[in-house]
């Protein structure tokens, strides 16, 4: 039975509202019908998450003082830090590739740490919440996706292996500091509760305050998930607009994706790096990347590239039309199995950065005048465009239209 002070959530992926139980630590709370993750109960508490967001960000001020990759040839040697690459970007005529690789490997991580130290960190002592700080726990949030230090670790790698055979190598200081900012991040956001955070910025609606509201209509905030009585204004607790599903959903998503499928022909077609070895040079595509690593022999690292920059992107691309098909025929089937779908193309689709996180580590490195140099080209800006458009498309998906019933679903989503 349902207590009157047990906080009411409206389930994020489905919509299913439901009343929260009495925290126990260690456990976590999943809906019923659709079986997402609705909140979990952390034990280290926010004095612990407070420890983990300063140590991340030493290290990430540390991996930031050092190269993290020297490249060595003909007694020349040539070092790049986490900033090289987007500076060679920008100084190869591709500014836009440069401010993009630097927001998502510098910007966002700094941002995301830092904000999320000034929320908790006053939140732990006891104190009240910190000025602005809805807010900035709303954007360190929407950030999150778009942090990929680990998508350029794994970039880094494929870079090492692509020039191992060519010259000579050495991991810089910068690397370990950066293996650990990330390992570190993860277990901070592992054991941070965003939904404790909320709780101490604002109380969560509780199960009698929602009974109050009668026959009005609950809506979610996108943001913080407070539970508000209509469907008008701004979320009382973090200031973002309410919406009791996310606007023009489907027709955003219809866009995003022909947009995507366009840009995806000359992502593959044109070439999106060229290398220049003592005079002769040779563009590379992303297949014949790929080709290269499988005639060097490196199956592991070939397959990798292959799953994240080719494979990855068609199928998020398919399943996403699938969804938006399937909401517009308000199809009943499988809603649990389409909700999952959406979880999966959500996770993997920032991963297929890895190629040009590569091009910028090889853009930086490989600058020895005569004897090498590598840049990139232009087929490099319409891959970045595919990943991010496809994120901006699966962002706009509003997962809750799979559950909704034709009768009750607004007909501005349609």
């Amino acid at each position: 039975m349902t207590a009157p002070d047990h906080p009411i959530i409206l389930c994020h992926d489905c919509g299913a509202q439901h009343a929260l139980p009495p925290a126990v630590p260690g456990h976590r709370a999943e809906c019923r019908r659709c079986g997402a993750v609705l909140r979990h109960f952390r034990s280290g508490g926010l004095g612990h998450a407070v420890a983990l967001a300063i140590a991340s960000v030493i290290l990430f001020v540390t991996a930031n003082l050092f190269p993290v990759l020297t490249f060595e040839l003909e007694g020349r040697a040539q070092t790049a830090t986490l900033l090289s690459g987007s500076v060679a970007l920008w100084d190869g005529g591709y500014e836009v590739l440069g401010v993009l690789v630097f927001f998502v490997l510098f910007l966002a991580p700094l941002a995301q740490v830092l904000g999320t130290l000034y929320v908790v960190m006053p939140l732990a002592a006891g104190r009240r919440a910190a000025p602005g700080a809805a807010w900035t726990f709303r954007t360190v949030a929407r950030l999150r996706r778009w942090a990929m230090a680990e998508v350029f670790l794994l970039g880094l790698i494929v870079a090492y292996v692509k020039l191992s055979d060519l010259a000579e190598l050495e991991p810089g200081a910068s690397l370990a500091a950066l293996v650990a900012f990330i390992l570190v991040q993860v277990w901070g956001q592992a054991s941070l509760s965003p939904f404790e955070v909320w709780e101490r910025i604002a109380p969560q609606t509780r199960a009698a305050q929602a009974a109050a509201a009668g026959p009005a209509r609950l809506t979610a905030c996108h943001d913080c998930h407070q539970v508000v009585a209509g469907t008008e204004g701004d979320c009382p607790r973090c200031g973002a607009g309410l919406h009791h599903r996310k606007p023009d959903s489907l027709r955003r998503g219809w866009a995003l994706i022909a947009a995507a499928v366009i840009l995806y022909i000359p992502a593959n077609l044109l070439p999106i790096m060229t290398v220049v070895y003592f005079g002769a040079g040779q563009p590379d595509t992303i297949l014949s990347g790929v080709e290269e690593l499988i005639a060097a022999e490196m199956w592991p690292v070939a397959l990798l590239v292959f799953f994240a920059s080719i494979t990855v992107p068609v199928l998020k691309l398919i399943g996403l039309a699938y969804l938006l098909w399937s909401v517009q025929r308000r199809s009943p089937k499988r809603r649990r199995d389409r909700t999952r779908l959406y979880r999966l193309i959500e996770g993997v689709g920032r991963w297929s950065m890895v190629d040009i996180f590569m091009i910028s580590l090889l853009a930086a490195l490989v600058q020895l005048g005569a004897i090498a140099t590598i840049h990139a080209e232009l087929g490099a800006v319409a891959f970045a465009a595919v990943v991010v458009i496809t994120m901006l498309a699966s962002e706009s998906f509003d997962p809750r239209l799979i559950w909704d019933e034709p009768q009750r679903r607004d007909s501005s989503h349609d």
